[in-house]
This record gives structure tokens, sequence and C-alpha cells, in this order.
């Protein structure tokens, strides 16, 4: 039986809900514009002041007159001067707001992102996540800071407006009424049609940063097999598909706001007519009118305004919903409530009818494969692309879970210890070296930054890193650039190697990690190796004669199936299949 899917508020409100957070800096902004929006509601009285100050100057003094007139000016600076004054902390402590509500989300995508399997990656691209992160939250800070803002300030102006027409005059109120409605419905459905529009924006601003991602990481292949003017025409492809959806909604909103305008004017022209025969039939002083006349552009004001907020509000609702795509991913690689850290290892490790297959994969990369390796054993892995080595790798650090069967370490399933102190005792080494910028110390520290410099340089010597480390001049403190540009591919390996040996593992997975070094390089590396795999269990996917022929357990994998396993010797007079790949893939 399907589990009840769980009923989630939109993703707009939901975003919002993260200005609990951020409630003092929010309470400051939204109380100084309430005082701000007051003043400027106080307005319009004082200016009524002044012109019957004017118009019934017969019947008051000069002197009274302009003691009105003056008093008014003043109390319309007095409340000018405190309507900037706290306009002014409202927009800073807005600010303040949707910047930190921009870092607590940020915070909570990158912290998701780090805890998402690996499955998840497997489906998603770096360019779209990198969005996510980035403009998406943008798009959203930017409604916090002033969307909402000026749609809180509109809802104030216009209901403080409308209770002071109808105080003032409710015929001349009634007259407006009618047109709020077909306002706020023009709103409404521009909204619906504005929100899946915005969406395709991100999603087409997401393509085109894909395209300039993979550029930036691959240029060197671009380059190599000169294809600049290919890559150049992705780009553009993506970059006019996004011009193109921005200028559809251009169109929308084009049409929108003279609309809007349009309602304004048809008010105005109706106070006109409706006031000015009040005026004529004398039931309405010219003051009263003016005054009316200003409240009725707080009225109309805030309804333009609005139009601004709907782009806004369509785009963060269409961010927040990509924002919360990825903070509620599931995580399918997690600890079981209450799960035990693994104790440290001897290193036995047991597949035991392990049957595995990729997320939205419909052949299974390991059908029911099962063996058994003893404490400080070495296991050569051995088969064609897509035999499944890989996938064996993966599950020993527990990257993925088996879809039938059990991983076992020292006869504990993987499911049931917690994942850190799996991962802190297995070493691993890629065949697609990953460093970070910064030092090459830091990179070899990267599992133990508490390292010292011994420990990091022993490791160093048994990677055969330190001779060219010490060749640069600044040594270990030499910075290797972005993914280790600096370095050659033999140089990335080693250190690589390095960052493995310092967690002095207990499992150690070497993925060809020799494959990127010349002969002498190598010897040197599998030297080091030798003498450090001694009492520990390691997996090698092999690619080597001298590995092969030293391993205490060689596993012949053919299409996700475990076809022979075995020692060099008994498969070499045993097993066709492994005398065919031995002879053709390792001998040539």
């Amino acid at each position: 039986m399907q589990a009840p899917q769980v009923r989630r508020r939109p993703a707009l409100l939901r975003a919002i809900g993260y200005l609990r957070g951020q409630w003092r800096s929010a309470s400051l902004a939204y109380g100084a514009l309430l005082v701000a929006t007051l003043a400027q509601l106080a307005v319009p009285v004082l200016v009524q002041t002044m012109i019957d100050a004017v118009t019934q100057a017969r019947a008051l003094s000069l002197r009274e007159a302009e003691q009105l007139i003056w008093s008014a000016a003043g109390l319309i600076l007095l409340f000018a001067l405190l309507r900037g004054l706290f306009s002014f902390l409202q927009a800073f402590m807005s600010e303040t707001t949707s910047q930190g509500l921009a870092f607590d989300l940020r915070n909570a995508i990158f912290s998701k992102i780090q805890r998402l399997s690996f499955s998840f990656y497997d489906q998603n691209q770096t360019g779209q996540l990198m969005i996510r992160a980035t403009d998406d939250v943008e798009r959203l800070r930017t409604f916090i800071a002033q969307g909402l803002v000026i749609a809180a300030s509109a809802f104030l102006l216009l209901t403080g407006a409308l209770l002071v027409l109808a105080f003032s005059n409710l015929q001349l109120t009634l007259v407006v009424l009618p047109l709020l409605p077909i306002a706020l419905a023009l709103f409404i459905v521009f909204g619906r049609l504005a929100q899946p529009l915005f969406q395709a924006v991100q999603i087409k601003l997401a393509a085109l940063n894909t395209v300039l991602q993979e550029n930036l990481a691959g240029m060197r292949v671009v380059k190599s097999f000169a294809r600049e003017t290919h890559e150049a025409q992705r780009f553009t492809t993506a970059a006019t598909d996004l011009m193109d959806q921005q200028l559809r909604i251009s169109r929308v909103f084009s049409f929108l706001f003279p609309i809007v305008f349009l309602v304004s004017q048809l008010g105005q022209a109706a106070i006109l007519y409706f006031g000015g025969q009040q005026i004529l039939a004398g039931t309405l002083d010219l003051g009263v009118y003016q005054k009316f006349s200003l409240y009725l552009l707080y009225v109309f004001f805030p309804l333009g305004q609005l139009g601004f907020v709907i782009a806004l509000m369509a785009q963060a609702s269409a961010s927040a919903k990509r924002i919360f795509e990825v903070l509620d991913a599931a995580i399918e690689i997690s600890d079981r409530p209450d799960a035990p850290p693994l104790p440290p290892l001897a290193g036995r490790v047991e597949f035991r009818n392990v049957t595995f297959r990729y997320l939205g994969a419909s052949e299974a990369a390991l059908r029911d494969v099962s063996f058994a390796v003893e404490p400080g054993q070495t296991v050569a892995l051995l088969g064609a692309t897509g035999s499944g080595k890989t996938s064996i790798i993966s599950l020993l650090p527990r990257f993925y879970d088996p879809v039938e069967g059990a991983v076992l370490l020292d006869g504990h399933d993987l499911r049931a210890v917690t994942l850190d102190s799996i991962r802190s005792q297995v070493g691993i080494v890629l065949q697609e070296t990953n460093l970070f910028s910064g030092t090459i110390r830091e990179n070899i520290a990267f599992g133990r930054p508490e390292a010292s410099d011994a420990e990091v340089e022993a490791a160093a010597r048994s990677a055969a890193a330190h001779d060219f480390i010490m060749g640069f001049p600044e040594g270990y403190q030499t910075r290797v650039g972005e993914r280790g540009v600096t370095l050659s591919g033999g140089q990335k390996q080693r250190v690589a190697i390095a960052r493995a040996l310092l967690l002095n593992p207990r499992l150690l997975i070497l993925d060809d990690s020799t494959s990127s070094v010349d002969l002498q390089t190598e010897a040197q590396i599998q030297r080091a190796l030798d003498g450090l795999m001694q009492g520990r269990t390691s997996f090698v996917i092999a690619q080597r004669i001298s590995t092969v022929r030293n391993a205490d357990l060689i596993l012949v994998l053919d299409q996700g199936n475990l076809v022979a396993s075995g020692t060099h010797a008994t498969l070499l007079e045993q097993n066709p299949i492994y005398a065919e790949i031995y002879h053709s893939q390792l001998v040539e």
C-alpha cells in the first residue's frame, strides 16, 4: 500500500516562513513601514487645512489664515522628515532581513546537497543545482526585500486611504469601490499566467549555466578538438531560448501595466465627474475635494505597485518551488534511527547475494553477487567496461544500497551502522582525481585537517609525492589551482593517494590509481602501496599485470555477474574468460 503524500504549503509561503529566523530585523522593518505609512496618510489632511485657510480667509483674519498655513506647512515638512527617516530604517532593515533569509536558505541548500545520495546527482546536472543556490535564492531574496514590503505598504496605504475616503465622502467612495475587484482579478489572472513563465526562465537559465559550466571545466578538451565554434553555437542557442522566454514575459507585463493604469484613469475620471457635480451643488468643499483626490492617489498608486509585486512574486514563487525541490529531495542513503557506529574494522568484507540497480536504470548493474574477503587480503576486480567493477567499490563505502542482499563489514550490515563510522575507516582513490583549490597540504589533509606536518609528509612520501612537492618553491604550501590545474595527472594522482593514506584506513579502495603515472613513478607508488596494503583489506580495479598477479583474490565480472573468482594461477589454468581478459587486456 502506497504511503499517503504529505500535503505541503505553497513553496513561497514556506520560504516566507524562514523569516522566523530574522524576526528582530523583520519586526523593525515592518514597524518602520507602519510609521512611514501613517505619516504619509496624514499629509492630505494638512493639505485640506491649508486650502480651507485660503478659501475661508474672509471668515478668518489675515493673521489667523497665515498661522494656519504656516502650521500646516510646518507639519507637512515634519511628517515628510518623519516619513523619510522611517522609510530609510524600513529599507535598511528589509535588506538586512532579506540577506539573512538568503544566508539561511543558501546554507540549507548546501547542507542538503552535502547529505543527498549519489543517486540524486546521477539524475541532476551541476548547473541546475548551482542556479538554485544562487539565482533562485537571489530572486526570492529580492521579493522579500522589495516585493513583500511593497505589498505590505500597498495594503496599509490602500486600507487607510479607503477608510479615510469612506468617512470623508461615502458617496464618492462608492464610485471607486467597483473598480478595485476588477484590478484584483487582473492581478490574480496575470499572476497565474506569469508563474509558469518565470519557472521556464529559471529552467532555461540553468541550461545556459550548464553549458557555461561544462565549457569552463572542459576548456582543454574543447580547444584540443577545435570545437570552439560548435560550443559557441550551443551557448548561443541556450542564450536565445532564454531571451525568447524573457520576451514572452515582457509581452505579458507590457499588457498588464497599461490595463492597470487604464483602471486607475477610469477611477479618476469618475471622481472628477461626480466630485465636480457635488462642488457645483455646494455639497463639497474644495479642500475636502483636494484631500479626497490625494487619498484617491493612495488608492490607485498601490494598485500600480501591485503590478510590480505580481512580477516579483511570480519570479519568487517559481524560484521557491525549485529551491524546495532540493530541500525536499529524499535522502536515500542515511543513518537509521539510533544506528550504532561501526567498531574499528578488522577488514572482513562479504557480499551476500547482492543485486544492485542504479536509479532509473532498466538493467541491474550487479546480479546476485556473493563473495567473502578475509582481513588483509588484496582483491583485484577485472571485467570489461560496464561489468560492475565500479558498482562494487561504490557499495563498499555505502554510496549506494543494494536492491537485494547485503554488504557486510566484519559481519555488520552497512545499513545498520552510521555512515561516518564507515567512511572514516575507508580510504578511496578514484580514477578521476578531484583536488580542491587550496594548497597541496590542505588537499592531503582534507580528511584529517588536524594532522601534523610530519604525518602529512609521511603520507606524501608513501605515495611518492614528497620529492615533486619539494621541487616547488613553496613546497607543501603550493596552491594547486582550481581542480588541481597546476599539477600534472600523475602528480594529482599521487596527492590523492597521499590523501587516502593519511586516513590510515582499514579498507583501501583503488580505482586504477596508477593509470595516470609513468612506469618509474608507478613502480615507486606500487612499492609504497604493497607495504601499506599489508594488514589492510584492499580492493583494486586492475589495469596492470602486477596488480593481478599479486592479488590474493581476483573477481571476474561480466555484465553484472560474478563469473569467476580465485587466484591468478588457478584462474589462468581453469577459467577461459579470465585467460582471455588477461591476455587480451593486460598482456597487450
